[in-house]
Formats: C-alpha cells, sequence, structure tokens
C-alpha cells in the first residue's frame, strides 16, 4: 500500500499516473506480474528508449519496482508493480489536537505474550531461531532480535509503549506493519483470516490475500529459502472515534471511545488466527530486516489533554 497524506506529497504520484502510457504499462505489469523492458517496449509498440523515462517516473513514484536480473544475454531490468493499492488523504485535518502525535516503534520479537501453532517459527537476519515448527523456541532469548515470525494459528501479542505527556487521553491509534499468510511453503492465493485485538477486545478482522514468495523480499537475507515466505502487504490499521479501519476499509464499528485510553493506560495489540476461523491460513509477521519495507512495527498515537471535570 502506498499512503499519500496530502497532496502536496502526492504530487510525484500523481504526475506518474497523469499519462495513458503509464497506466497500460500498470496494468501489463498486473496482467503478467512481472516483465523485462523489451517485452514492455514491444507490448506498447515504442522503442526501449522512449519507455525507459516513463519506467523511471513510476519507479521514483513508488508504484513500481525495477529489479536487475542477471541473464545469458547480460543484465536485464525486471519490473514489477510494487504497491497493492493506493491510498490518497485528501482532506488535511491540521488543527490542533491532530497536531498532538507520539510515534513508536516495535520490533517484530519484542512481544509480550503469544501462543503458536506449527507450522511457526522466527529468525534474525542472520539465522533461525533454533528450530521450525517448535513453539518453545518463541521464548528463546534470541527472539528480541527476531526480523520475521510465522505460525499457523494461535496468536502473538505487542505491548505498545505508552510514554505520552501526563493528563493527555488517546484520540486516534494508527499501527503499520508488514504482514501476509502463513502456508506450506509458499502459494500467493492462500486466504486467511487474521483478527486484530486491542486490550483483548476484538476490534475487526482483516483477510489476507496470501504467502507471497514468487520473488525475493527487497530486505530479505540473501541466505532466506527461496521456497519460504519472502514478503507481505504493508497493511495501516486505525482504531479512532469512527471506528475500526485497515487501509481506510471499514471493519468494524469499535471506537477508540470505547476502550477510555489515556496516558497512564496499557496498550496491547494482539494478532490471532482462531480456531473457529472460516479461513485458517497462519499469518506472518516482517520486520525491517526482511520483506519489501524497511521497518518494524509502526505505532502512531494521536492525543489531546483530558478534560479536568469540575467539583
Amino acid at each position: 500500500m502506498l499512503h499519500v497524506k496530502n497532496l502536496d506529497e502526492g504530487l510525484e504520484v500523481f504526475k506518474a499516473l497523469g499519462s495513458e502510457l503509464r497506466i497500460n504499462i500498470i496494468k501489463l505489469l498486473q496482467e503478467n506480474h512481472e516483465m523485462n523492458m523489451n517485452e514492455l517496449a514491444t507490448s506498447l509498440g515504442i522503442t526501449n528508449g522512449a519507455l525507459t523515462s516513463h519506467i523511471k517516473k513510476l519507479e521514483e513514484s513508488g508504484i513500481i519496482q525495477v529489479m536487475t536480473e542477471r541473464g545469458g544475454h547480460g543484465n536485464q531490468k525486471i519490473c514489477k508493480v510494487a504497491v497493492d493499492k493506493i491510498v490518497v488523504d485528501v482532506e488535511s485535518e491540521e488543527t490542533e489536537e491532530d497536531q498532538n502525535i507520539y510515534n513508536t516503534e516495535v520490533k517484530v520479537g519484542h512481544y509480550s505474550d503469544y501462543n503458536v501453532y506449527p507450522t511457526c517459527g522466527l529468525a534474525t537476519s542472520k539465522a533461525i531461531v533454533g528450530e521450525v515448527d517448535d513453539p518453545r523456541y518463541f521464548s528463546h532469548p534470541d527472539r528480541i532480535n527476531a526480523g520475521i515470525l510465522w505460525f499457523t494459528k494461535g496468536y502473538i501479542e505487542y505491548m505498545i509503549p505508552n510514554l505520552l505527556p501526563s493528563a493527555t487521553k488517546i484520540d486516534q491509534i494508527t499501527v503499520s506493519l508488514e504482514i501476509s499468510s502463513e502456508a506450506p511453503g509458499i502459494n500467493n492465493d492462500w486466504p486467511s483470516d487474521i483478527s486484530i485485538f486491542l486490550n483483548d477486545v476484538k476490534i475487526g478482522t482483516w483477510t489476507s490475500p496470501g504467502d507471497y514468495g514468487d520473488v525475493q523480499g527487497i530486505f530479505t537475507p540473501d541466505w532466506w529459502f527461496p521456497n519460504w515466505n519472502q514478503y507481505g502487504l504493508l497493511k495501516m490499521i486505525v482504531i479512532n472515534k469512527k471506528g475500526t479501519f485497515v487501509d481506510g476499509l471499514k471493519i468494524s464499528d469499535v471506537t477508540i471511545n470505547q476502550f477510555n485510553l489515556d496516558y497512564k493506560s496499557t496498550v496491547r495489540f494482539k494478532f490471532e488466527i482462531e480456531e473457529d476461523a472460516k479461513n485458517i491460513g497462519g499469518i506472518t509477521i516482517f520486520g525491517s530486516e526482511f520483506g519489501n519495507y524497511n521497518q518494524d512495527i509502526k505505532v502512531r498515537i494521536a492525543y489531546s489533554p483530558m478534560e479536568i471535570a469540575k467539583k
């Protein structure tokens, strides 16, 4: 997902999409998953030289990804679509309240609780932690350095550091993370119903489409096994006074006001594959050392002063 937070920030994206030829490039890449420059130029009926500038604009805007692949005839540039959707915030709500923002980040291995079932495992950027498919290793001391973890059923829970200023209340929480399903091996068509909990209250369910391993993740280490999870989708979970949303789409009517969270509150997010889920397809969470996005679990909390009750 490409999240454009305001119109000015999205100028390059709008320019990149403001061409029928570039739209046709995106469509071709969606239909064929990935193509080299020669294939694209031939399909579009243009020269490689004419194609280059269009590819550059799409790559600079973050819409497509260009990789260099070595073949029998030298290096080839392979192109693929890098985003599954583009979310644009048209309205800019620059109120005093919105300017009170607390940002923090939680590493994938810094979970506070878990209960997982095979297939499962976790790894640092250097090696697998312990052995795969043995839940005991989720308590191994090296788990705090994990950059990826996966399991078929169960849950993983993270305690979000709450270091808000005194006498403030929480108005909105945004959680951003790279995530996918967990299939035996890999399978891009492997749906999984991932339930999301805040302080043990279910705030909604998002269905992951698959477990991606067709190409190596941009940040996935070279030693990683080629038939294992390579990358996921970057998802943005928001809970505010209007409800709970994933990438701007409402998934439940659960609001932040139901929790009465303030600067003293414990904030826990849990991701669970429930036993009665329709699609029990597991979960994989990617950190900054794996996948396509150089980030761990990012949390953004909007807060405002608490109302002081009159005596």
